[in-house]
């Protein structure tokens, strides 16, 4: 049941950044739930592909352990008053913002990404924190409801947190996947046993970290590692709610020059591109971008790997004449490949915009407002920005987020985003007079009466 390991090895010099020290590497990786002998697992650094860390591997024994653990906590956590978890968000909310440095090397080293992306993740967080913060009271309190008879019937809705949530991240997003889907399991009233992806699971400990140091109990937030293949099982069984996010189709405007000003890797704002985050992604995209030149594509930016950059760099690429029978017309590449598709009117644009079986995020492009936002009403995707590739609705956090199709189901943010985590539950108190008849009216004449009623309220407009 210990949570506790050995020291981290790490690499110093150009792999990490100077904040990223072996006592905090120390002090995040020990925070897994696994035992103190268990087995580990090295992840490397994309921009250098020399080792990182090496991470505790938790096994369906811990995983049963984390959930006992969580059970407890959840029961006095959902006991525990609004304004205090509230307290609790809005002061991890201020530590996200005050350290964010840390996060950014962390997404960085583990990602690849740039750190204009990783900076958005951590906007992302701090906006999220606050708005749950503040809206999670009107969205949890008991709301009356209309009754099945006016003045007699009085109906409350409820909402309970599920109990233990189980939340799989991925490493595309490592911060806002891993803290922001479980901030409003937290403001509902769950406990979260959390599995992030190995490659980035630094940057979904940090979170976690700064949520126990902002007055978050033991026991409501645990991190488990490890593959599916090992203890996705013991996830799924133990948990009242799973909350998983995968692989999923992203855009990214792509100037036709991006390949010629790709720049070295720097944990700062000077890139405009960064790395890869996995030898396997490498290898999707540059298999999926030669089937395409093999079959006809043309590659007007990019095309190829850049090892003189990083083991993990690939140029951005466009492509065009690109058609079905090629891999990447259809399938996720998860890189910096974009196809580009000619088309004669509205119409056909959006007929092949709308020509996949995904639909998480989309964009349209105009110089009218009203037009561009009629176009994105009818593209089926779960959000369209007009004018934008992703973050104006992403960082819409009062409205849902999520995906059609093939991209998922289910919504963050918003009410959807909190509500999903909990169990409704209706409560109707019948006073004076129910649904049967009085002793003294016969059942035929109470039926007449009843359907007099029912058309006298559709007559006066009640709802």
């Amino acid at each position: 049941m210990a949570t506790t390991h050995a020291d981290a090895k790490a690499v110093r010099g150009p792999s990490l950044p100077a904040s990223i020290t072996p006592a905090v590497l120390r002090r995040l990786t020990a925070q897994v739930s696994a035992a103190a002998d268990a087995d580990r697992v090295t992840t490397t650094a994309p921009y250098t592909g020399l080792p990182l860390t090496d991470l505790p591997v938790s096994t369906p024994a811990d995983v049963e352990e984390a959930f006992a653990r969580a059970r407890v906590a959840q029961q006095r956590w959902a006991a525990t008053p609004l304004r205090e978890r509230k307290r609790i968000l809005l002061r991890f909310h201020d530590l996200v913002l005050a350290r964010q440095d840390q996060a950014l090397d962390l997404m960085q080293a583990e990602n690849g990404k740039t750190r204009r992306d990783a900076f958005l993740e951590v906007v992302d967080i701090g906006i999220v924190s606050r708005y749950y913060a503040r809206t999670a009271g009107k969205y949890l309190r008991p709301k009356r409801r209309r009754g099945a008879i006016p003045l007699l019937t009085h109906t409350t809705e409820l909402h309970h947190p599920k109990g233990v949530v189980t939340v799989v991240s991925p490493w595309n997003y490592p911060l806002s996947m891993a803290a922001g889907d479980t901030i409003a399991a937290l403001m509902a009233g769950n406990a979260v046993v959390q599995k992030p992806d190995t490659q980035t699971a630094l940057t979904a400990l940090w979170p976690m970290d700064l949520m126990r140091e902002a007055g978050l109990p033991p026991g409501v937030w645990q991190m488990v590692i490890g593959r599916g293949s090992s203890i996705g099982g013991a996830l799924m069984d133990n948990a009242d709610y799973m909350m998983f996010t995968g692989s999923t189709a992203t855009g990214r405007q792509i100037a036709a020059d991006a390949g010629r000003r790709l720049i070295g890797a720097a944990y700062d704002y000077s890139v405009d591109v960064g790395s890869l985050t996995t030898p396997a992604q490498l290898k999707t995209v540059t298999e999926h971008v030669g089937d395409a030149v093999a079959k006809g594509a043309t590659v007007l930016a990019g095309g190829r790997a850049r090892p003189d950059l990083g083991p993990l760099f690939h140029e951005p690429t466009i492509l065009t004449d690109v058609t079905p029978d090629m891999t990447l017309h259809s399938h996720e590449t998860f890189g910096p490949v974009v196809s580009v598709y000619a088309y004669r009117d509205e119409e056909e644009a959006v007929t092949l915009a709308n020509a996949t079986s995904y639909g998480l995020n989309a964009s349209v492009w105009s110089r009218h407002g009203a037009r561009g936002r009629a176009v994105a009403a009818r593209v089926h995707a779960g959000t369209v920005n007009v004018n934008e590739a992703f973050a104006a609705a992403w960082g819409s956090v009062d409205a849902p987020m999520g995906g059609m199709g093939d991209s998922g189901l289910g919504r963050r943010h918003g009410a959807y985003g909190i509500l999903k985590y909990t169990e409704p539950q209706t409560i109707a108190h019948q006073r004076v007079q129910g649904f049967t008849p009085p002793a003294r009216i016969s059942p035929e004449t109470w039926a007449t009466l009843l359907t007099g009623s029912i058309k006298l309220l559709k007559a006066v407009g009640a709802r």
